[in-house]
This record gives C-alpha cells, sequence and structure tokens, in this order.
C-alpha cells in the first residue's frame, strides 16, 4: 500500500459522523482464521478475550464517539463458502458496534454500483479496495472526487434500504 495512503485507524479516527463500507466480492484472499473455520475449528464466543481484535476494539471505541458504523455486503446466493464464514464471524462485528447488512445480489440489478469495495468516511472521503483476481488486496486509494463520493454513497444507501439486517440473513 503506498505511503500516502492513510492508515485505517487515522481515517476512522477523523471520522465523526458516519463510516460506511461496502463489500461485492463472493470471496477474499483465504486467511489463517478462514482455513481455521474450513476444518471445523469454531470460536468460543463467550471467551471474548480468545476473538477480540484490536480492529474490534477500533469499531468500538469509534462507535462510542457517536460514530454511526455499517457494513453492506452484497452476495451470490447460494452463497460461497467463504460467504458462509464472514456471516459466522460477523457476530464480533455486530459486538463490536458495526450494522450489517446482507443484500443477495440478484436483489441488486436496478442498483448502480461501483466497481470496488470501499470504506466511505463522512460521506466525503473515500478509501477504494482494489483488489487482485484471487482477492489479495492490492493497494488502497483515496479519494475525495465529487463524482465518485457521489456514485459510492448513492450506492450505499440504495443496497441499505434494499439489504436483510444482519440478524434475519439466514444462510
Amino acid at each position: 500500500m503506498p505511503s500516502s495512503v492513510p492508515s485505517f485507524a487515522d481515517l476512522l479516527e477523523q471520522c465523526w459522523r458516519s463510516a460506511v463500507h461496502l463489500e461485492l466480492r463472493d470471496a477474499y484472499a483465504p486467511t489463517e482464521r478462514f482455513e481455521a473455520w474450513r476444518r471445523g475449528e469454531r470460536i468460543d464466543w463467550a471467551d471474548r478475550q480468545s476473538w477480540w481484535h484490536p480492529y474490534d476494539q477500533l469499531i468500538t471505541d469509534t462507535v462510542a464517539r457517536g460514530v454511526a458504523v455499517r457494513r453492506a455486503r452484497i452476495v451470490s446466493e447460494p452463497v460461497s463458502e467463504y460467504i458462509r464464514w464472514e456471516h459466522y464471524v460477523t457476530h464480533a462485528n455486530v459486538t463490536a458496534g458495526e450494522d450489517v447488512r446482507w443484500l443477495p445480489r440478484r436483489r441488486a440489478t436496478g442498483i448502480p454500483l461501483p466497481g470496488n469495495d470501499f470504506w466511505l468516511f463522512d460521506g466525503a472521503l473515500l478509501r477504494v479496495h482494489h483488489f487482485s483476481g484471487d482477492g489479495a488486496v492490492m493497494e488502497d486509494e483515496i479519494t475525495a472526487d465529487p463524482q465518485t463520493v457521489k456514485l459510492c454513497a448513492t450506492a450505499f444507501e440504495a443496497v441499505w434500504e434494499h439489504a436483510i439486517p444482519h440478524h434475519l440473513y439466514a444462510i
């Protein structure tokens, strides 16, 4: 990642109203946590210390400052194995304070969507994720271009309006 791109933590610390995240892929590069899940290992949700990560604390601290953190995922159905795992570990996101929704891809046809996943901070600054074909992050891009910000903000809100809250989305 280029050094000119602020860290995610820095961007969240500068955020005062909202941080929204749109995910468009059915799979990302596998992680050790995903591979462990594939082997049948499960998280002991009652033992928070065993799964609580710095990311979770960052979100909790951000929400405590009054920032609304929302995440929407557009997914193909039937869902991929990776999305089944994401659905499982979303318990951590929700516990940290994120509001998460899922939109089946077939319900997204009429929504103009950007080509990449992104985070939008306070409706003004985008952190766009660029992935390789196998789902590895290649680089992140920061932009405040008004047209791009408007497209992404509009797309997120349209997805959010049609998406299913996490606790209601069964896979």
